[in-house]
């Protein structure tokens, strides 16, 4: 991080975070009720997201993780997705449901999708917390959606910015100078 230290403004409180969470929970056990899903985290960003979520739901469920890379130690994608981690076990015929902290432009939720759809799921669909619709390169549906919110860079609740800020229980965008 060095000398810099961005400014940080609140964008969405803790609240609404919970809130967000418990409707998306709903969602999920409604349509998840008896398929006992696999659900797979996408590292490091929506690990607290993704342990927020299990916390509300009353339903059988496995959980893994997969972890890609395309951002670096910059602030915008370099368009390039990278498997860091696979996940351990066959999902075919399962009922698989991708978690993911943030979608901007799509490129990594569509690379990671189409990855896991090779695999043959009975069902795939995704819960993302975040969404930038506004930085989207290529479509991407998600299903399950907390938040819409303006092209703007921002940290907490898992999210990072050169490995800092992901304990932050809200979530702040850094104020441009």
């Amino acid at each position: 991080m060095g000398d810099i230290q961005p400014e940080l403004v609140p964008l969405l409180g803790e609240e609404e975070i919970r809130s967000a969470v418990s409707r998306l929970a709903e969602e999920i056990q409604r349509d998840y009720r008896d398929k006992n899903p696999l659900l797979i985290g996408i590292l490091k960003g929506s690990f607290i997201f993704l342990a927020d979520l299990i916390r509300n739901l009353d339903i059988p469920l496995e959980v893994d993780f997969i972890r890609l890379a395309s951002y670096g130690t910059g602030t915008s994608t370099s368009g390039k997705v990278t498997l860091v981690h696979d996940i351990p076990i066959s999902i075919a015929d399962r009922h698989v449901l991708v978690v993911e902290d943030i979608v901007d432009t799509g490129l990594t939720t569509c690379y990671l999708l189409d990855y896991l759809r090779n695999k043959a799921p009975a069902s795939l669909k995704l819960c993302a917390l975040i969404d930038k619709p506004s930085r989207r390169q290529v479509p991407v549906k998600i299903d399950y959606l907390g938040f819409s919110i303006p092209d703007r860079f921002i940290v907490g609740y898992g999210i990072d910015w050169r490995e800092h800020y992901r304990n932050l229980p809200d979530i702040r965008y850094v104020k441009e100078s």
